[in-house]
């Protein structure tokens, strides 16, 4: 791959605005696929899939309800 195309992929990944809808809808997919998988290798693969894209849009608001938790315990 050339160093330009490269470099416009970065940047063009590095501002993409995803939302919250579609977010919840591919993760809500991926949920349905686990339930139906057996292999505990592809369900792992999955979860973490479905991990990895739900912190994409909410990891702030995970962090912020984890800060809440660890204040409230102090």
């Amino acid at each position: 791959m050339s160093d330009e195309l490269q470099y416009r992929l970065t940047e063009t990944d590095e501002y993409e605005e995803i939302s919250s809808d579609e977010v919840d809808r591919v993760v809500e997919a991926l949920d349905r696929l686990i339930a139906g998988v057996q292999s505990e290798n592809v369900k792992h693969y999955l979860e973490e899939a479905a991990s990895n894209i739900y912190f994409l849009v909410y990891e702030e608001e995970a962090e912020a309800e984890l800060d809440e938790t660890t204040e409230q315990a102090a």
